[in-house]
C-alpha cells in the first residue's frame, strides 16, 4: 500500500517545453508533424491522443475537434487565446495549434498521472484528509492565478484536474473550453456547465463572477473528503433545484472523521451570496489548506499575521486536520456514476431553454418551478446526494 503523498510540493516543475505564445497554423496537417499513438480520451467535443513531435521527440497530448457549426471556430480560438495568457505550473500548457480540413488540433502538455479521482481510487493508494487539503491548496493556487488574469474557468470539476505523475501529488488544471474573460463593468451571464458543479447564479441565469468558480471548488472539496455529491438529485432538475436553494449538509457518517477546518472551508465556498464566498486568494490563507511550516529553528516561530477568526490561519499552529483514511467506497460509487455519463457538459440555450446532452441530442430543460423549490426546501421531494452517490 502507498499513502498518497502528504508532503507539500516544493518549487515548480516546468513543462517539457518552454512557455510560449501559440498562433493557430492554418492549412497545416498536424499528422505530418506528429506521431499519434494511444487514445487518451473521447467525448462530445473531441478526441485526445498521445503524440510525439517527429522533429524534436517532445511527447504531447493532441486534441482533435471537428468544426461542425458556426461558433466552433470562435470557441476554439478563444480557448487558444486563454491558454496563451495562462502560463502557470499548475495549468496544462499549450504547445501548438492547427486548423486543417475543418478540424482543429490543439497540442498540449502531456499530463500522464491521470484524473485526480481516478488516482486516489486506486486500491494501492491510501488517501487521507491531509492529502486532500494539499490537492485543494494547489487547485486554489491555480484558480487564484486564473482569476488574477481576469479569466473565469467555468468548468471546474474532478475530470478537469489531472495529476502530473502517478507517484507524486502535483496537479494541473485542464480544459478552458468554457472559460471567459471577466470584466466587472459588463454583466456576464452563462447557461452552461456540469449540473452538479455549477453555482446558483448559473442555474438562475444571473451575473457570474470569479466567485462562480469558487462554488465549484467547494463542491470538489466536499466530494473529495466524503465521496458524496452535495447537490445531486434524482435527475438534473432536482439537482438544479437543490443548488438554487443551497440545500446541502454534513450529516452523513462520511463526515464523522472530517475536521472542522475542512467543513469550514467547504461552507465558506458554498455560500449563495457571491460576495460572501471565499475568494481564491483568501482560500489560500484558510487554515485547512494553508501551507504548514516544514521546519522551525530552535525556540523561533515564523511571523504569521493574524487574520479573521476561523477563516484564516493564526499563530496557533495546532490543527485538527486528520490523518484518517478517506472512505473510498463513496468515491467509487460517485465516480462510477460520472463514468456512466462521460463528458457530461450541458450547454443551456437561453432562447429555447433546451439542454444539449452529452450524446448531442436536444432535450427539453424545465427549470424547477417555485412549488418544486418549496418542496425541496421542506424536504418533500425525492432523495438526493446520498442515494445517488451510494446507488441505493
Amino acid at each position: 500500500m502507498i499513502h498518497v503523498d502528504e508532503t507539500d510540493p516544493l518549487g515548480d516543475v516546468p513543462p517539457a517545453f518552454p512557455y510560449r505564445e501559440v498562433e493557430i497554423q492554418r492549412g497545416v496537417d498536424p499528422k505530418q508533424l506528429y506521431e499519434l499513438s494511444s487514445e487518451l480520451g473521447r467525448g462530445k467535443f473531441g478526441v485526445v491522443y498521445k503524440s510525439k513531435e517527429k522533429s524534436t521527440g517532445v511527447r504531447l497530448a493532441a486534441k482533435f475537434i471537428q468544426i461542425q457549426k458556426k461558433g466552433d471556430r470562435r470557441n476554439i480560438e478563444r480557448e487558444v487565446h486563454m491558454m496563451n495568457v495562462l502560463q502557470h505550473s499548475k495549468i496544462a500548457q499549450l504547445y501548438a495549434a492547427y486548423e486543417f480540413d475543418r478540424t482543429f488540433c490543439v497540442m498540449m502538455e502531456l499530463v500522464e498521472g491521470g484524473e485526480l479521482f481516478d488516482r486516489v481510487l486506486d486500491e494501492k493508494f491510501i488517501l487521507t484528509e491531509r492529502a486532500c487539503s494539499i490537492f485543494m491548496r494547489q487547485i486554489c493556487d491555480a484558480v487564484a492565478y486564473i482569476h488574477g488574469n481576469n479569466i473565469i474557468h467555468l468548468d471546474m470539476k474532478p475530470e478537469n484536474i489531472l495529476c502530473l505523475t502517478e507517484a507524486g501529488n502535483r496537479i494541473k488544471i485542464i480544459d478552458f473550453g468554457l472559460a471567459r474573460e471577466y470584466d466587472p463593468d459588463n454583466k456576464l451571464q452563462v447557461l452552461f456547465g456540469t449540473p452538479e458543479f455549477v453555482a446558483p447564479e448559473v442555474v438562475n441565469f444571473e451575473a457570474i463572477s470569479f466567485a462562480t468558480d469558487m462554488w465549484s471548488v467547494g463542491v470538489i472539496a466536499y466530494v473529495l473528503v466524503s465521496g458524496l455529491s452535495p447537490f445531486a438529485g434524482e435527475d438534473d432538475i432536482q439537482t438544479m433545484g437543490n443548488i438554487t436553494i443551497g440545500r446541502y449538509d454534513f450529516l452523513d457518517e462520511a463526515f464523522d472523521e472530517v475536521s472542522e477546518e475542512a467543513i469550514d472551508f467547504i461552507t465558506r465556498c458554498l455560500v449563495k451570496d457571491q460576495k460572501e464566498r471565499l475568494t481564491a486568494e483568501d482560500a489560500l490563507k484558510h487554515k485547512w489548506i494553508k501551507r504548514r511550516p516544514q521546519y522551525y529553528p530552535t525556540n523561533r516561530r515564523p511571523s504569521i499575521p493574524n487574520f479573521k477568526q476561523i477563516l484564516l490561519e493564526t499563530n496557533n499552529n495546532n490543527t485538527n486536520v486528520t490523518n484518517n483514511e478517506i472512505d473510498k467506497e463513496n468515491l467509487k460509487d460517485l465516480v462510477g456514476k460520472w463514468n456512466d455519463t462521460p463528458n457530461n457538459r450541458y450547454a443551456f440555450e437561453q432562447d429555447t431553454e433546451n439542454i444539449i446532452a452529452p450524446s448531442g441530442e436536444s432535450v427539453q430543460l424545465r427549470r424547477p418551478t417555485l412549488p418544486e423549490v418549496s418542496g425541496l426546501a421542506n424536504g418533500t421531494s425525492g432523495s438526493r446526494r446520498g442515494s445517488i452517490a451510494r446507488g441505493e
